[in-house]
Order: structure tokens, then sequence, then C-alpha cells
């Protein structure tokens, strides 16, 4: 009973209230990750493209969609981590700058198969195409689907309209770019336009891999 009148701390009532407890937690975590991400959205290194990055191609952009389209990114990341064993094996690490005109860009760290951020001009268009059309005639360890669809499938001449949205948000396409895409792409497979994406990924500001010891 001497306890019974007792006056109840601030802190007690948010440890036995489970609403104020977790509007709580969430109002701290909300303001440390602003703190974190806002930040980014002023940094020159974040915001602004590295020297010699270009805008895809209507074929490359028409590729990246076939990309995305087919979940690749579910097994192959484009992120470049900072570290040696990474820097070793794909190259210099990835830069925030390479992926302004990525919407959205295919970060992550997914490695069923190969980081592919550098592989642009890595291998021949050849080698692309047998990759794609059955992965162990040149890897024959891989656990890669096959997708010969993609070469029968013609690439999409609607790009235009894809490109034309993409410049509403800051990637500077013109309106000669546009209006030239249906005809890039005109008689193209979609296995073409994968091939050309895949060949320009990681090519602007490529730097010379370490070598290893």
């Amino acid at each position: 009973m001497a306890h019974a009148n007792r006056p109840v701390s601030g802190h007690e009532k948010i440890e036995t209230s489970n609403f104020l407890m977790i509007t709580l937690t969430l109002i701290v975590i909300l303001f440390g990750g602003l703190t974190e991400i806002v930040p980014l959205f002023f940094q020159h290194s974040t915001t602004q493209p590295v020297e010699g990055l270009k805008p895809y191609t209507a074929l490359q952009l028409a590729g990246r969609d076939v990309y995305i389209r087919e979940g690749c990114y579910n097994c192959h990341s484009q992120m470049i981590r900072p570290f040696r064993a990474e820097v070793l094996r794909y190259g210099d690490i990835s830069k925030a700058g390479e992926f302004v005109y990525d919407h959205p860009f295919q970060w992550g760290s997914k490695r069923t198969g190969p980081d592919l951020h550098r592989v642009g001009g890595k291998y021949s268009d050849q080698w692309h195409r047998v990759h794609l059309m059955n992965p162990r005639d040149v890897v024959p360890e891989s656990n890669m689907p096959a997708y010969p669809w993609l070469d029968k499938a013609p690439a999409n001449t609607g790009i235009g309209a894809n490109m034309a949205a993409l410049r509403k948000v800051g990637v500077p396409y013109t309106d000669d770019e546009i209006a030239k895409a249906a005809d890039e792409v005109k008689d193209k497979t979609e296995l073409e336009a994968v091939i050309a994406f895949l060949q320009v990924l990681g090519t602007a500001g490529k730097a010379q891999a370490p070598k290893a010891q």
C-alpha cells in the first residue's frame, strides 16, 4: 500500500505504454533517417554525373527495361563495394555519380551471379549473345537460366515515350533523341537491346582494377 499512490515517472509511462513506445521509436528512427538521407540530396558527388556519363541511348534503355522485366537484378547487383576482394574481381568501386540517370538504380549486394557494374566492354557482343541464349556454353558451372525468346522478340519501338518521361525527372534527353528513338530500335531484338545495355555498364569513369598480387 505504501507504493499505491507514488507518482509515475515519464520514463515509466513510456515503458508501460505500447502505443507511446512505438510512436516515440518511430519518431526517433524518422529523425535519424532524415539526418542521414537529406544531406545526400545536396552533395555534389551524389547529384552530379561523373565525367563522361551520358544518358542511355534508346536501344540501351530498351535493353535496361528488358533486364528489369526479366528480374536480372534478383541475382546480379550493379554496385561494387569498397572491399579489396570486390575491387580485384570487378574493378573500381561504384560511385553515386555514375547512376544519376538511372531510375531506379540497380544497386544492391545480391551475389547469386557476379556483379555487373563494370561488365561493359569486358566481353564481346557475341559472348553475351551466346551467354544469354545458353549460359553453360560459355560458363559450364552457371545456374543462370537461358533467355532464347529474347532473340525473337522485337525491341520496344515505343521507347521514346519512356525517354520523354525520364526527361521530366532530370535525364537530359533532347527532342531529337526522343524523335529518333523508334528508328534506333527498329528491326532490333530484345536480345540486341540487352547486350547494348550490358556493354555500357560502368564504362563512364571506368578505372583500371588493381592487379592481384
